[in-house]
């Protein structure tokens, strides 16, 4: 028991506080730091979120993206120093916990219904 409070106290200095709430079905913006020889940069990548992975530190987000005409999905750890900034620029309505049902299906029909906040 006493193990538990520890564990969870140092993973609370790690944990990031201005992410905002991340749902399925958004499309965000990921601000990523790459390396690139002996300086850094930022790299914007963009996507559908298909799946959350609440775990704590260990949370994930599963993040897919069409490019050049091929599904790419990546799995990000959203509370990683690598990660500079997370931008919802789109909320859909969705009715699942997981949306693998898009790796099957491809242009028009990857749409989701636009969720509008008053």
């Amino acid at each position: 028991m006493a193990n538990n409070n520890i564990i969870r106290n140092v993973e609370k200095s790690y944990m990031k506080t201005e992410i905002p709430k991340i749902n399925v079905g958004d499309s965000v913006k990921m601000g990523l730091l790459i390396q690139e020889g002996n300086r850094e940069r930022v790299q914007f990548s963009e996507g559908v979120i298909i799946s959350v992975n609440n775990a704590n530190l260990n949370t994930t987000i599963t993040l897919r993206k069409v490019f050049q005409g091929i599904g790419v999905e990546k799995v990000y750890l959203i509370h990683s120093p690598r990660i500079t900034n997370i931008e919802i620029t789109r909320r859909s309505k969705i009715r699942r916990a997981k949306l693998y049902y898009l790796r099957n299906r491809s242009g028009k029909s990857t749409r989701l219904k636009q969720k509008f906040i008053n």
